[in-house]
């Protein structure tokens, strides 16, 4: 699914304009029914406090009020006045709403003018919609500010106001809304954790727009949903074999760590590989022979930590490397002759990622095609700090183009950056997921997938989708407070099973 950025949206609507045919108006219309529908069927409110721009967006919350008053509501019409004249459309709906004198609208001037806000209200805000390109100031950054330091609700359309769309709005005047009633597609702004504080809960009102369009545009950005997993998926052959679906190997864990051995093996075996090897310290296969025993187990020389590869890696179908490894020096070593050699396809996480940081000419070892898993702090240690989260995204690709390789940078949006340019960003998952030992979950799903054939872009879409879909059916069984990182493990088979 394609993730369109503002101006992509707003040719969308023209599209449709002129290929229904309909009129601008009457998409108006269309937004405004849907917003209205919502607010009907979810608050409870004695007052609406509705605050309008001049634009389109302020349109909108025009047409909201007049569709909440004829549902027996009571609505009242602030209007941030300013030099603009306004669009045609929002014109046309402050005329008409103008000859219903049982809702009063006041123009906002001042701060004078501001008014005080009943808690017991539900605001709505319509001040300016995706088109917005610089940032508040004046009277507008003041009502913002204003309304934010009101006891009651916002209810934001289409988006926040002060949000911008496709760029990072960082030190600027945000409004802070409960919810946000998004018209058709899920916005960039919406995917990126800096602006979490805005946008609440994001609901997508489907206003009809001709399907049609989001074909004849490019963009470098997407949405993996289901659609997209279930496309990519490959069913098993009734006649398969246990050799048909790879042998993938594990290498994980050091003294007081077995534990991210473990859940990395028994998510790898859960994800559909035939084989399953681990790589773990001697001192750890009693452990590991017991919790997994469909792996089979190489040990290493050392007792506790990770220090000597005592075979040969080209045998495996993909390999998985980094959960609770360390950092000492024989583990750092055992890395270096790891990506040295002519190895499988590699997935690399937690300790691989710091040892590569604190050496980073390892970065030029890698397999064209590795798999990087970083959560941000260990990207911010590969990578270097960035300014802000979009800026943030923009090095992943780069660094991805620049190294060949797929860098999952892990997330409540889980960004799947692609050595092509492109970036897709996960929609499943929930944050009872942010425990220790979801990201040795992911590890192996993402291994078992690889050693089964998948290619690395594949491999990578469809774990991190399968990986949140399970983490949702995890927290629907035993909650987002309470869920671990083996109750994943447990959802992995439900997940699969969406899938067909």
């Amino acid at each position: 699914m394609k993730l369109l950025n503002a101006a992509q949206i707003r040719q969308w609507d023209a599209f449709t304009i002129e290929h229904e045919p309909i009129v601008s108006l009457q998409l108006m219309e269309r937004a405004a029914n849907a917003c209205t529908r919502w607010l009907l069927q979810h608050t409870l409110a004695d007052v609406y406090y509705i605050f309008c721009g001049k634009g389109n967006n302020g349109g909108d919350g025009l047409a909201i009020a007049r569709l909440l008053y004829n549902s027996g509501k009571t609505a009242k019409v602030f209007i941030l006045e300013s030099d603009a004249k306004g669009s045609e459309d929002y014109i046309s709906n402050f005329n008409i709403l103008h000859h219903l004198s049982a809702i009063p609208i006041y123009q906002l001037r001042s701060e004078q003018d501001l008014p005080v806000i009943p808690e017991s209200c539900i605001i709505v805000d319509a001040l300016f919609g995706t088109g917005l390109n610089r940032g508040l100031t004046g009277l507008a950054a003041q009502l913002v500010q204003h309304l934010n330091n009101a006891q009651a609700p916002t209810i934001a359309i289409d988006i926040p106001s002060g949000l911008f769309c496709d760029q990072s709005s960082r030190g600027q005047s945000v409004i802070r809304a409960r919810h946000t009633l998004t018209f058709q597609v899920l916005k960039m702004a919406f995917l990126i954790a800096e602006n979490e504080p805005f946008f609440g809960l994001v609901h997508l009102m489907d206003i009809n727009l001709l399907p049609a369009f989001p074909d004849l545009v490019s963009t470098p950005f997407h949405i993996i949903n289901q659609a997209l997993v279930q496309r990519i998926y490959r069913p098993r052959a009734a006649f398969a074999h246990k050799g048909n679906f790879g042998h993938a190997l594990i290498i994980a864990g050091s003294y007081g760590k077995t534990g991210a051995a473990l859940l990395s093996t028994r998510s790898c075996l859960r994800s559909g590989a035939g084989l399953v090897s681990v790589h773990v310290p001697e001192k750890s296969v009693a452990i590991m022979q017991t919790g997994a025993p469909e792996a089979m187990v190489l040990p290493d020389a050392d007792a506790t930590t990770i220090t000597r590869m005592d075979y040969e890696p080209d045998p495996f179908s993909a390999i998985g490397v980094g959960p609770g490894i360390g950092t000492g020096i024989k583990t750092r070593f055992f890395l270096r002759e790891l990506l040295e050699r002519e190895t499988s396809s590699l997935v690399l996480d937690a300790d691989a990622l710091n040892i590569i940081a604190e050496n980073p000419e390892l970065l030029n070892l890698l397999r064209p095609g590795s798999i990087l898993t970083p959560h941000p702090k260990e990207f911010t240690r590969l990578f270097g700090t960035q300014e802000d989260d979009f800026k943030k995204v923009e090095v992943a690709i780069s660094k991805a183009m620049e190294f060949n390789v797929v860098i999952v940078l892990k997330g409540h949006r889980t960004l799947v950056a692609l050595p092509d340019g492109t970036g897709f960003f996960n929609i499943s998952g929930n944050a009872g997921m942010a425990k220790g030992g979801s990201g040795d979950v992911l590890t192996g799903m993402l291994t078992s997938l690889m050693a089964q054939g998948y290619s690395s872009k594949e491999a990578a879409i469809m774990g991190v989708f399968l990986h949140g879909l399970a983490g949702d059916f995890a927290a629907t069984a035993r909650g987002m407070d309470a869920m671990i990182a083996t109750d994943i493990i447990e959802h992995i088979g439900k997940a699969f099973e969406q899938l067909f």
